[in-house]
C-alpha cells in the first residue's frame, strides 16, 4: 500500500532506490551502464553515503542493479535475454515479421516523433544532432559495414524516441531493439546501394530531424510515419523484383 508506514532506515533505502530507479527509467542510466561511484551518486543526489548504500542493497535484490568485484555497479539487463526466448526465435525466423515490425515501427516512432517535437529540450535536441551526424558520417563513408550502418540509423531513430519524454515507450522499442535492428539492416542493404532510394532515405531522415528540432509535432509525426511506409513500399518492391529475375531466369535456362 502507498501509505503502508515502514521503518525510517528502510524507508530511506526504498526512496534513494526509487530515485536511481527513475533515472534508469528515463534512459539517464542505460542497460549496462556502469553507475557513477557511490560518493559521486550521494554528491548528486545529495544523500549521505551510508543511504546510497542502502538503497543500492535494495535494488541488487529486485535485480536491477548487479555488482561484480573490482568492476562496480552495473544496471542489470531487465527483460532477460530476448534473442534466447522462443518468441523471438519465430519472430526471427518468419520473412513477414520485417513487415510487422515495419508495421509497429509506423506507429510507434509516428507517436515518439510528435512527443518529441512538443516535449524534447535543448539538451535532447543536441543529442539527437550527434546521432543524426554520425549516421550521416557513415551513409558517406566508402565500404562500410552495413552493419554499422543499421546500428547508426537506429541510434538516431532511438534519439528521437528518448526526447519524447514518455519511458514506456523508450523502453518498449528498446525491449524490440534485435527485432527493430533486422528491418533497418534490411534497409540498409537492400536499398543503400540504390542510388534514387538512399537520396530519399536521406531526406526523410532530414525532413524528420528539423520537424522534430525546429518543434512541428504534426510534421514530424508525419514524417516518421511516412519514411517507415516508404521503407516497406521500397523493400517489397525489391522483394517483387528479385522473384521476378527468378521467374525470368527459370524460364531462360529451360524450367518452364
Amino acid at each position: 500500500m502507498f501509505n503502508e508506514i515502514v521503518p525510517e532506515k528502510r524507508q530511506v533505502a526504498d526512496v534513494v532506490a526509487e530515485r536511481i530507479e527513475r533515472l534508469i527509467i528515463d534512459g539517464v542510466l542505460k542497460v549496462g551502464q556502469a553507475l557513477p561511484s557511490e560518493r559521486r551518486l550521494s554528491e548528486k543526489l545529495g544523500i549521505s553515503r551510508s543511504a546510497m548504500r542502502e538503497g543500492l542493497r535494495v535494488l541488487r535484490g529486485r535485480g536491477i542493479i548487479e555488482t561484480s568485484q573490482g568492476r562496480g555497479s552495473f544496471v542489470a539487463r531487465l527483460s532477460g535475454s530476448h534473442d534466447a526466448s522462443p518468441l523471438m526465435h519465430l519472430f526471427n525466423s518468419q520473412p513477414r515479421t520485417l513487415y510487422d515490425l515495419l508495421e509497429v515501427r509506423a506507429l510507434l516512432e509516428g507517436e515518439s516523433a510528435r512527443l518529441a517535437a512538443l516535449r524534447g529540450t535543448d539538451a535532447d535536441f543536441i543529442l539527437l544532432r550527434r546521432r543524426y551526424e554520425e549516421m550521416l558520417a557513415a551513409h558517406t563513408e566508402e565500404g562500410a559495414d552495413p552493419r554499422e550502418h543499421a546500428r547508426l540509423d537506429h541510434a538516431f531513430h532511438l534519439a528521437v524516441c528518448e526526447a519524447s519524454h514518455n519511458p514506456v515507450l523508450v523502453h518498449t522499442l528498446q525491449s524490440l531493439t534485435d527485432l527493430m535492428l533486422s528491418t533497418v539492416f534490411a534497409s540498409v542493404n537492400n536499398l543503400y546501394h540504390r542510388p534514387v532510394q538512399k537520396r530519399q532515405i536521406d531526406r526523410q531522415h532530414s525532413r524528420l530531424f528539423h520537424a522534430v528540432t525546429e518543434r512541428l509535432p504534426d510534421q514530424a509525426q508525419r514524417a516518421a510515419r511516412d519514411h517507415i511506409h516508404s521503407i516497406r513500399d521500397n523493400l517489397r518492391e525489391v522483394e517483387q523484383e528479385e522473384q521476378r529475375l527468378v521467374r525470368a531466369t527459370m524460364r531462360l535456362e529451360g524450367w518452364t
